[in-house]
């Protein structure tokens, strides 16, 4: 089957294009002027240098694609203009979308995120039915994902056959940039983060994730959302987990979020006079006064998603971020 495939030379995308390897399918992968493909190396796949941007270059980039997977985001938690981000985000799924159903193919996933979902004010686990507004999502990544959902839900309205998956927290190798979840495995490994706050995640395999997007095109139902997730856990709970795998000292010292929250708002006012990312973004500080805890039933039931156990995923990220070279691996 020919598929094709955007954002491959990001975390979620580069195992879903793996995954499709895996499967004997032919992948025609998008990637930007700018991105480096080094990290495709290894799969036979076919490369189309393109923008989400570019409608009509995404559409003879598509074309004879049976399906369409969009995992292509630009993920960031501090801007310094959003406007690109909901150029990237928001037009560009309407693009791809747009490009599909002119190439007519038979099936799209579009990746979302369980950040544009809601979260249940009794503290327990959400799911896709929770409500939901644009006035709820922190930060405009979380914003612009929501509003490109609801670009999503719009095709799929009209009769593009498009599923939505919302993945949690993916965990495992090749973290290129990394996820902010990433980012707390290899901080904690090259002992920065002498203290956590008391928040939590819900964790998932990244190898999981991508099995997850194969088996929404396969067997999802156009117009539904599925949640690929798995554990729902603490940060302290996470951090003793990477302790136990590592042989590094998980931190003992609960911060309060207001300390945090004030040293995220110093740092975001040098950001913008420097014009440099912050060490400590706003937004993820935000984030982090909600558990982000959400129930991944319907697609373990309606997909048969797997739920690999989450020790192996953080085992396989723990080895990848030393490997690479990372400070973190002076820690060891």
């Amino acid at each position: 089957m020919k598929t094709f495939v955007t954002g491959a030379t990001g975390f979620v995308g580069f195992h879903v294009a793996r995954a499709l390897v895996e499967r004997g399918h032919s992948v025609r992968c998008l990637a930007r002027p700018s991105s480096p493909v080094d990290g495709l190396s290894d799969l036979p796949v076919e490369i189309v240098r393109g923008d989400l941007v570019d409608a009509p270059g995404l559409r003879r980039a598509i074309d004879g694609a049976e399906v369409v997977y969009h995992c292509a985001a630009d993920y960031r938690l501090w801007v310094p203009d959003p406007a690109p981000m909901y150029a990237s985000n928001v037009d560009g799924t309407s693009h791809v979308l747009e490009a599909a159903a002119t190439c007519g193919v038979r099936r799209v996933v579009y990746t979302s995120t369980v950040g544009a979902l809601g979260l249940r004010r009794d503290g327990l686990p959400a799911d896709e039915r929770a409500p939901v507004r644009l006035e709820d999502m922190v930060g405009h990544y979380k914003r612009s994902k929501y509003l490109a959902e609801r670009v999503a839900e719009r095709w799929a309205a009209s009769g593009l056959p498009v599923v939505i998956v919302n993945p949690s927290a993916p965990i495992g190798e090749r973290d290129v940039k990394p996820t902010a979840t990433g980012r707390i495995i290899a901080d904690f490994l090259r002992g920065a983060m002498p203290a956590y706050v008391d928040t939590g995640l819900n964790l998932v395999d990244v190898r999981d994730v991508a099995e997850g997007h194969l088996l929404a095109a396969e067997v999802g139902r156009p117009g539904e959302k599925y949640i690929l997730g798995h554990r729902n856990v603490t940060l302290k709970t996470m951090l003793g987990m990477l302790a136990e795998i590592s042989g590094v000292a998980a931190p003992r010292v609960r911060l309060p979020h207001w300390i945090p929250l004030a040293a995220a708002w110093a740092e975001s006012g040098l950001a913008r006079v420097r014009g440099r990312e912050p060490r400590l973004a706003l937004d993820a500080v935000r984030l982090s006064r909600h558990r982000m805890f959400f129930d991944a039933s319907k697609a373990v039931r309606e997909l048969g998603l797997p739920q690999t156990p989450i020790e192996n995923a953080l085992e396989r990220a723990v080895r990848w971020f030393r490997g690479r070279g990372d400070p973190a691996r002076a820690a060891a």
